[in-house]
């Protein structure tokens, strides 16, 4: 009986052992992968939203080249940007609480049936745009002859189920539709307007710097279906005309390099900066002068969005001056108040910055020259 007692005993006991360490290794498992579903769902789950906050405050100078530049700037002009980032659960519950971040669906930022590609690829271009209207509005205030160069059409966005959507991407740049040459819009829908769905098209463009061909069948573009009165075949892509600015002579024209910084909102400072090489004399007096805007051609500047981020941005970087968009109110009773809000933020961070509005290129250049010289 001894024995067999001994027997049962020692098999009972290593039972025993066996069992809670395999349940515990099972536990550890399981809570591990939670814990890693856990985190993957705070940070690497991304929401339908983008979360907006303070950018850069950058001094333009040496993204601006001129062969002729008169090189006597001792103050700085600045662009300022707004951060963009991917709503994810945390970021997402900070920005509710956070005092200086903007949280926005995407649908209010995005296009209908605009890919996140493609927004990227129109702000590219909005801001190659935006420098040269800068380019054009300073060389005209400086007096310098230029012309204006047409340089084929980029594909900002595709449409969905069309050809153009299987071979283009957005930043594709068309420069034939058939022999023709495409220099504008105008051309590409020229040479399509008495083609039928149906038919194909031989398509030059270039990608990267590097030409290529495809041959593509057009189709009925989109809310035309059965409406055989206003049937129109295209090849599905949405077009927009790209163009340079050319100084007359060599050693005045202006080049930009602004590297990622996309977005049309650094076209006042960007001519400021552009005039301000352009003539003998420092129009920035010594003083570090931020600010935005959109530009036009004939030097007017127009509103912005995320100017209170901007504002920081500035503040932070040791801006003295804030050029601001004057307030807009449209037709449709709509109101931008770029102005009262960078005055409003300011005042809350307590910044010693003064905001000027402006509402034109002409308005900047005045105050600059009644400023006294640092």
């Amino acid at each position: 009986m001894d024995d067999n007692e001994d027997s049962t005993i020692r098999t009972w006991s290593s039972d025993s052992y066996r069992h809670p360490k395999s349940t515990s290794t099972r536990r550890y498992l399981i809570s591990f992968l939670v814990g890693i579903a856990i985190v993957y769902m705070l940070f690497f789950v991304r929401l339908p939203y983008f979360i907006f906050m303070p950018g850069t405050a950058e001094v333009i100078k040496p993204m601006v080249t001129i062969p002729k530049s008169s090189d006597s700037e001792k103050g700085a002009f600045m662009l300022t940007t707004v951060r963009v980032a991917d709503a994810n659960v945390v970021n997402y519950l900070i920005g509710l609480v956070h005092p200086y971040e903007e949280i926005q669906p995407k649908t209010s930022v995005l296009r209908k049936g605009e890919s996140e590609q493609e927004y990227s690829q129109r702000q590219e271009y909005v801001m190659l745009t935006s420098q040269a209207s800068a380019i054009q509005a300073a060389y005209t205030k400086a007096k310098i002859p230029f012309h204006i160069n047409h340089e084929g059409v980029m594909v900002l966005q595709t449409l969905p189920g069309l050809a153009g959507e299987k071979v283009l991407k957005p930043g594709d740049v068309l420069l034939k539709a058939g022999e023709k040459e495409i220099k504008v819009a105008q051309d590409l829908l020229d040479s399509l307007k008495e083609k039928k769905a149906g038919e194909a098209v031989e398509i030059t463009f270039s990608r990267n710097k590097t030409e290529q061909k495809a041959t593509l069948t057009l189709g009925l573009l989109p809310g035309q279906e059965g409406d055989t009165s206003r049937q129109r075949a295209g090849i599905g892509v949405v077009p927009a005309d790209m163009r340079s600015v050319k100084a007359d002579q060599a050693d005045q024209q202006v080049s930009i390099k602004a590297g990622e910084i996309g977005g049309p909102s650094a076209g006042l400072m960007f001519s400021l900066e552009i005039y301000d090489q352009l003539l003998p004399e420092d129009i920035s007096k010594g003083y570090r002068i931020a600010g935005t805007g959109t530009i036009e051609t004939d030097g007017t500047v127009g509103p912005i969005g995320g100017i209170q981020h901007k504002i920081i941005a500035a503040d932070k970087e040791g801006a003295e001056y804030f050029f601001a968009p004057k307030d807009m109110t449209y037709q449709d009773g709509t109101k931008i108040q770029n102005y009262s809000d960078a005055v409003a933020r300011a005042n809350q961070i307590k910044s010693k910055m003064k905001i000027v509005e402006i509402g034109t290129m002409d308005d900047a250049i005045k105050f600059l020259e009644a400023l006294p010289p640092k």
